[in-house]
């Protein structure tokens, strides 16, 4: 008892034995659904599954990632040994995961299709509602997020753990760690409940290299400040136009011949990479050498080869409003990658304005061990010179 009494403390529980076996004998009812393609398409560089990009990703031998998302959000939880009671969709949608997780959930509803499809992962959110459960949490996207908030009907607080490739809604948690944290939170001592945006893009114009994005509503979501991500912001002003210039007259003499430079998307890195004389794709992961573009729009296989024998670096921008780095829409610079880079030769850039806008920056690459090494005070070049920022 007292090991898990110090590991509540650690998460701003502070309970006495009593107070403790209390709310062991007790439980919230706690929904589980995994959407197993999700974010299958980041590596590959499909940047999503949604229609047919699933079976491409397949044929380019993506593995699912979000089963393993869910398992390590679960074994989390498991160790804070918060009074639930869980549900869970069957098989690959929950059950298979919490099983693996140590836990033994309740299970509801049935498989109807293979693969696994929107509708059920509406039919898991109703059975749900049925219960009804207390909190529901979701493992995928963007696109999971939107079919979640079309079936919870009856506004039951939800919580997504991040396995998609896009996710610019306002819904996930900053990484499956951080949603254990919020559901131990949730389950001891309660949570505010704020509504959160939901966003998507049009996944066909993106994969054109064509950002649009739009709000497709709000959903009851469980807040805390530290551990539940932003909504994306996605303009860029007149002021931070003047600012690009400035940042890319710093980035040019980093740039040495030779070296594979491994430039993120996004439209601070493209003004740069224009500003530098080369011609990148604003949404995909591209590979410059000698101020040459040789892998346009890479996915992580393309990206390996283009460092085999060479020196490498990463340049990646935070996104805004949510500070990570990466694992947001760039999965194609994999732990594989960064590994062969170096973890120090990754170049974050950002704009003045754009950092104002952040307290943190964040990493979620999908391996843990990985993350644990990249935290901590980062250097960030801007358009005012280099500023030290944390990586939390």
């Amino acid at each position: 008892m007292e090991d898990a009494l110090r590991l509540l403390s650690s998460l701003g529980v502070s309970l006495g034995y009593e107070d403790y076996s209390r709310f062991i004998s007790q439980g919230v009812k706690v929904g589980l659904v995994v959407n197993p393609i999700a974010g299958m398409g980041g590596r590959v560089g499909l940047k999503g599954t949604d229609g047919e990009a699933a079976r491409r990703a397949l044929e380019l031998g993506a593995k699912p990632t979000s089963p393993g998302r869910a398992v390590e959000m679960l074994k989390y939880l498991k160790r804070y040994a918060p009074p639930i009671r869980l549900f869970a969709y069957p098989e690959e949608m929950g059950e298979a995961e919490a099983l693996e997780a140590g836990f033994k959930p309740t299970v509801v509803g049935e498989l109807r299709a293979r693969p696994t499809t929107a509708e059920d992962t509406m039919r898991a959110v109703e059975e749900f509602t049925s219960i009804p459960v207390d909190l529901i949490v979701f493992v995928g996207g963007d696109g999971t997020a939107r079919d979640v908030m079309d079936a919870n009907k009856a506004g039951i607080p939800i919580l997504g753990v991040p396995a998609g490739v896009k996710m610019y809604s306002a819904v996930f948690a900053v990484s499956p760690e951080a949603a254990a944290r919020i559901v131990a939170r949730f389950a001891y001592t309660g949570l505010p409940v704020r509504m959160a945006e939901v966003m998507d893009v049009d996944e066909e114009a993106f994969r054109a290299n064509r950002l649009s994005a739009r709000l497709y509503g709000y959903l009851p979501t469980l807040y805390e400040s530290r551990l539940v991500q932003g909504v994306k912001r996605v303009t860029v002003v007149d002021e931070e136009r003047l600012q690009l210039i400035e940042l890319a007259e710093r980035l040019k003499p980093m740039f040495k011949p030779g070296v594979a430079y491994v430039l993120g998307p996004g439209s601070t890195v493209k003004a740069l990479a224009e500003a530098l004389g080369v011609d990148k794709t604003l949404l995909g992961v591209d590979v410059v050498v000698d101020g040459r573009v040789v892998e346009l729009d890479a996915d992580e296989a393309r990206i390996l080869r283009a460092l085999e024998g060479r020196e490498g670096r990463v340049v990646v921008t935070p996104i805004g409003g949510q500070g990570f780095i990466l694992g947001r829409g760039n999965q194609q610079i994999s732990p594989k990658v960064i590994r062969k880079v170096g973890a120090r030769n990754i170049i974050v850039v950002a704009t003045s304005t754009k950092l104002r806008g952040l307290d943190a920056l964040r990493v979620d690459t999908g391996d843990a061990e990985l993350d644990a090494q990249l935290k901590g005070r980062i250097k960030v070049l801007t358009d005012r010179g280099e500023v030290e920022v944390e990586v939390v």
